[in-house]
């Protein structure tokens, strides 16, 4: 579990306060990966106090986090930091969650980042790291677990030492997040839940967060009396309670097949949630209501035939990447999940959207 958390709104504010108790020494720089919407933002830069050798790194999150890139970042920090880091701050939606994550670990154990993809692989902890969510729902700040694409697959790095020593929530960085972005990414949030609440895995330690992460996402999407300050603050509890449900539970059949579209065609995570979850009425009917019945109220279009022209070459790819991911069917479907889903029966899903 993160160890730390602080919640508030203006709670970012405190940020040089909470991690300067952890600089190793005047050599050992904290560095920020963050997300590079904010870097011509000098309000918020201005926010953060750079000593001694500290530095930014700014990461585009218009695509995925990839191995590679994590691998980069390790190697470009190695050469040009004097000494181990004392700590790596990320700041930014999934993306930037996930490669804090992935950083930090990865400056500790040898090796790639690809040869960890999975679950409990690494040794060693990682450096401290610290996770500031700009946008709710990914449950990122939360989760054991880094989303990586590699060459062959796009999987997590799941580990015990994967998640944050200090978790920053302040809902008022998600000011200004695009219509269609917040609502992919809340739904990411809401897709947990459902995923969660419906599987094998569940026990009443993650049941217990999932309802309540469930219960907000309906009350942010569906009560017309809350206003925009009460939106975030449940938003961004809803992302925490997810993030936790999942964490001591399993994701689905909607995040599995999202893997492989997301791996083949670089759908954006939350977004290839949406699509897939639209589909999926076989097997969470009633929460799939309750998702078309949040579009339709929000006014939000999906994009359609995004499998339309795909060759059967990447549609097999995608379905090689989902169907690789066994602790996601175990929880969905049981043990004996390959009497049910089949590659046939992926092609159909897969061809619908």
């Amino acid at each position: 579990m993160v160890s730390r958390v602080v919640f508030g709104r203006g709670s970012f504010n405190q940020i040089n306060e909470i991690i300067e108790p952890k600089r190793l020494n005047e050599r050992a720089p904290f560095i920020y990966l963050i997300d590079d919407v904010f870097k011509s933002n000098t309000n918020f830069i201005s926010r953060i106090s750079l000593l001694y050798d500290d530095y930014i790194i700014f990461i585009s999150s218009e695509e995925e986090p990839k191995t590679t890139q994590v691998d980069t970042l390790v190697e470009e920090i190695i050469l040009k930091t004097k000494a181990t880091p004392s700590g790596i701050i990320g700041i930014g939606g999934g993306t930037a969650m996930d490669l804090a994550k992935s950083v930090s670990v990865m400056l500790t154990n040898n090796g790639s980042s690809e040869e960890y993809q999975g679950w409990d692989l690494l040794k060693c902890p990682g450096v401290y790291h610290v996770g500031v969510p700009t946008i709710s729902g990914t449950g990122a700040e939360v989760s054991r677990t880094a989303v990586l694409s590699g060459s062959k697959l796009k999987l997590g790095i799941n580990s015990d030492f994967t998640p944050f020593d200090q978790v920053i929530l302040d809902p008022e960085l998600t000011c200004g997040v695009e219509k269609n972005q917040w609502f992919y990414t809340a739904m990411d949030c809401f897709i947990h839940c459902v995923e969660s609440l419906n599987g094998n895995f569940i026990n009443s330690f993650s049941k217990s967060y999932g309802k309540m992460a469930y219960s907000l996402c309906l009350d942010v999407f569906l009560n017309d009396d809350l206003n925009l300050e009460e939106k975030q603050n449940k938003l961004m509890m809803a992302s925490w309670h997810g993030g936790m449900s999942i964490a001591y539970s399993q994701v689905g059949v909607a995040h599995a097949l999202s893997y492989g579209l997301s791996y083949v065609l670089g759908v954006r995570h939350g977004l290839g949630n949406c699509v897939v979850f639209n589909h999926l009425e076989e097997f969470y009917a009633k929460d799939v209501a309750q998702f078309k019945q949040m579009i339709d109220k929000h006014q939000i279009s999906l994009p359609k035939g995004i499998c339309k022209s795909i060759s059967q070459q990447q549609l097999d790819k995608m379905i090689d990447v989902a169907m690789n991911l066994n602790p996601l069917w175990e929880n969905a479907i049981g043990e004996d999940w390959k009497s049910v889903i089949t590659r046939s029966k992926l092609e159909k899903l897969y061809l619908k959207m």
